[in-house]
């Protein structure tokens, strides 16, 4: 794939805001930094011809999968509202705001120089 780009390229990677563990999510605990090592390596290779890696550093949305981890403690309300405590926004992301910011991103850069 990254064959084909050219200067001004760009491959994204939807990467998790957590670098610790989180209970119940075995298999994206080990995931995750290999894959956040992948993107860095790709940006360093790929970088002198002009092609940008973008990592998008997810934290809590308000999607299915964190409605569900929510749920998975004993209140899941007052687990949401100690979740949001900890946002500088003090609430959970939207998939609109992700979907804008994403395609801000991986539109095309400036032109080459």
């Amino acid at each position: 794939m990254a064959a084909e780009l050219e200067a001004g390229g760009v491959i994204g990677f939807i990467l998790s805001g957590s670098v610790q563990p989180i209970p119940g999510l075995t298999i994206s605990n080990g995931l995750r930094p290999g894959l956040a090592g992948f993107a860095k390596s790709l940006a360093d290779e790929l970088g002198p011809r002009g092609i940008r890696v973008v990592g998008l550093l997810l934290a809590r949305m308000g999607a299915d999968r964190v409605r569900e981890l929510d749920g998975m403690s004993a209140n899941p309300e007052a687990t949401r509202a100690a979740n949001e405590a900890r946002i500088p926004l003090r609430r959970y992301g939207t998939l609109e705001e992700f979907g804008r910011t994403a395609a801000f991103l991986l539109s095309p850069g400036p032109p080459p120089t």
